[in-house]
């Protein structure tokens, strides 16, 4: 995403603790966090266009 200055937000690491700390079973946040990291890594990215869900 860009903010108005043209610059690029980055994720942050609170973020990222807040996604996992979701109410959902520890094999689904696992599961989310690799296909939504996968996702970020394959089309060079910020976020995988979840947001909230972990890995995004």
């Amino acid at each position: 995403m860009e903010d108005h200055s043209g610059k690029k937000d980055r994720p942050s690491i609170r973020d990222f603790f807040t996604n996992l700390s979701g109410p959902m079973p520890l094999g689904k946040k696992i599961s989310l966090l690799l296909r939504n990291n996968a996702v970020k890594i394959k089309n060079r990215q910020d976020c995988c266009g979840h947001p909230g869900e972990p890995g995004c």
